[in-house]
């Protein structure tokens, strides 16, 4: 009989669900526009069977896709597992055979060497598939309407990375799916590699290079001619892992840099600035170039926002310098010195998961929404996220005169990831919608709400309303109705 442990990451709003379901015609209240026509594919781990340690890491669970399918007014919700290579012989045993998160020594003797992924991080639609990702494993594909899994792909041979990051950006210009992967040649090595894929799913190019030290590199930049690369102390190595320790560990000793690759350069074109100061940062709300200038904006805290990955040296979880600030990072490579221009403080609000209208992906860029986490605001409920954060607002900035607003979810809820739409194909930059799920975590039911994107403090214009609780997930992303198979 299946039995989860008792602890943070299996109780309380982060019980495991594994349901897999139809549901035809979600019931609605307000509005939903009738414009939104595609897809919104989110993501959830949510481990099959119980965990062979009862310490492993939430999201070391297997991926779980939800898709909503927006037409006519109406929204449809099929939510399937992604059948990993590992998911698959699970399955077959009928309990679970890897170990810990990240941790091959932990695993039995009978899957060693098998890919470890859980495709639990990123789903996203290109070239008609859906690419269901985690960072430390190549892509798995799957049918982005029926959520019937394909497979692993190496792009016909053409990859010769063993990873493909979470985090892939498609460039508004060519089409192209550009992204990376870390740990490129081998668990904890310092290889990464770059590459872009064709509208059409064609690898077109793929080039190596070293990062100063082995760390977990979750998301990039992408500008017109560069892809941008922070490298924050979040490190790992053998040792940790033969002690049983966490993956990754915060090292306060290690420098903070940016590296900056032309597109099209190798290994010996990279160039590599440092930060003034060790820092923690994760996602990027964007990236562009001016002139010789490279803008880079990211949440930054002070400190290490992870607990669940400690400080190397033991050093006790700081949950006020873990408050990331969105910040921009400037460098400028006609510059002989390999230093940070400057950095400027965006906003005041305490942000994470920061979005923008994507058809500025790489491009300067006015508005950006992020997840906001305001702790003087009340709450009653029974927990919060793994990170210990309670994400309870949507924040939106203009980035131009630096106005800022917010919209509150209420105590009893908490908010995941949101999504920009566009209102029309040709709609002004942040003229469009905002979809978020809410978790109401006493009734235990989500909603998928829907706002005008700048307009966030009226509130939600419509909602499906879910007649169950989804899991906190990762990432999703939006495709409209011309990107999907026909």
């Amino acid at each position: 009989m299946a039995q989860f442990p008792k602890t943070k990451g299996f109780t309380d709003t982060l019980r495991p669900i594994r349901m897999e379901c139809d549901i035809l015609d979600l019931e609605t209240e307000g509005e939903i526009p009738a414009q939104l026509s595609g897809t919104f594919h989110r993501v959830h781990p949510d481990a099959q069977f119980p965990p062979r340690f009862e310490n492993d890491q939430f999201f070391n669970g297997d991926g779980m896709i939800t898709l909503f399918r927006f037409r006519n007014g109406k929204i449809d919700l099929k939510q399937r597992y992604a059948q990993t290579d590992k998911f698959k012989v699970e399955r077959k045993a009928g309990r679970a055979l890897f170990g810990m998160y990240r941790n091959p020594l932990t695993d039995e003797e009978s899957v060693k060497g098998m890919i470890r992924g859980t495709a639990n991080t990123t789903p996203i639609v290109h070239a008609g598939k859906l690419f269901a990702l985690k960072e430390d494993s190549p892509p798995l594909i799957m049918h982005p309407l029926t959520l019937e899994t394909e497979g692993y792909s190496y792009f016909g041979g053409k990859m010769k990375n063993q990873t493909f990051s979470g985090h892939p950006k498609i460039d508004p210009v060519t089409g192209n799916m550009c992204n990376f992967g870390y740990a490129a040649k081998g668990l904890l090595t310092k290889d990464v590699s770059y590459m872009e894929i064709s509208p059409g799913g064609e690898l077109l190019f793929e080039t190596f290079f070293e990062v100063p030290y082995y760390c977990m590199m979750h998301d990039f930049g992408l500008t017109q001619d560069y892809a941008v690369f922070h490298i924050v102390p979040c490190t790992g190595n053998w040792e940790r892992l033969k002690a049983g320790k966490p993956h990754f560990g915060f090292d306060t000793s290690l420098p903070v840099y940016l590296g900056v690759l032309p597109r099209r350069g190798t290994a010996k074109d990279i160039r590599w600035f440092k930060a003034p100061k060790t820092i923690f940062a994760s996602h990027v709300m964007n990236a562009y170039q001016d002139g010789t200038k490279i803008y880079f904006d990211i949440p930054e805290a002070k400190g290490n926002c992870f607990p669940f990955f400690p400080d190397i040296n033991d050093a006790p979880f700081d949950a006020v310098a873990a408050r990331p600030y969105l910040k921009r990072w400037v460098v400028d490579m006609a510059s002989k010195k390999d230093e940070f221009e400057s950095i400027t403080q965006l906003t005041t609000m305490i942000d994470e998961f920061p979005r923008i209208d994507e058809r500025y992906m790489g491009q300067p860029y006015r508005h950006g929404w992020m997840l906001v986490m305001d702790p003087d605001k009340p709450f009653d409920g029974p927990g919060a996220r793994a990170s210990g954060f309670r994400m309870n607002n949507i924040g939106h900035i203009d980035i131009a005169t630096g106005k800022t607003d917010a919209w509150f979810c209420g105590p009893q809820s908490i908010i995941q990831e949101p999504q920009f739409i566009p209102r029309h194909k040709d709609s002004a930059e942040g003229d469009g919608y905002i979809i978020a799920l809410v978790d109401n975590v006493v009734t235990n039911y989500s909603d998928l709400c829907v706002f005008d994107a700048l307009r966030l403090p009226e509130g939600p214009i419509g909602r499906a309303k879910l007649p169950f609780r989804v899991r906190s997930g990762l990432h999703g992303t939006w495709a409209d109705e011309s990107k999907l198979p026909q």
